[in-house]
């Protein structure tokens, strides 16, 4: 929310309750009462050469491993370890944002974030997500879009 407040972009804040674990995404959406559609998930990935790279999808969408590979330019990719996470982003599983990681990986989001009127994702922490112009957040990290899902 800093980084969002720092770069003038406006968002709602959403708070929904939770324990020390993640729940999927799903079950965040209809906690908040929102369209799974337009709340997203981040994921962290590795390419084959050794890069990082961040993926954000619908939350009820899986990640296409081939056509994400792609849309970076790697011949294949693996989704990170969980244990990883934290120390390469900053973040928790169930709590990763696409904003404010430790450093600034090349960063995709599913092509229909183009289209949608609000983009929902994690604030950072279990618990807390943030609303706002999927075009200002998309810009905000300098992210690509791709259809990068299954199906």
């Amino acid at each position: 929310m800093r980084v969002l407040e720092q770069h003038g972009i406006a968002y709602t804040p959403h708070e929904y309750p939770h324990g020390k674990d993640a729940v999927d995404g799903v079950t965040v959406a209809n906690l908040l009462g929102q369209d799974p559609d337009c709340v997203y998930k981040t994921l962290v990935a590795r390419g084959k050469s050794g890069g990082y790279f961040v993926f954000v999808i619908p939350v009820a969408e899986e990640l296409d491993l081939k056509k994400a590979a792609k849309a970076v330019g790697e011949k294949a990719i693996e989704l990170v370890h969980v244990k990883e996470l934290l120390g390469l982003t900053g973040y928790v599983r169930g709590g990763c944002s696409p904003v404010g990681m430790k450093k600034a990986f090349p960063t995709v989001f599913h092509e229909m974030a183009e289209i949608i009127p609000t983009i929902m994702v994690s604030a950072g922490k279990i618990g807390y997500q943030i609303e706002c112009a999927p075009d200002e957040l998309i810009a905000l990290v300098g992210a690509t879009t791709a259809d990068i899902t299954v199906g």
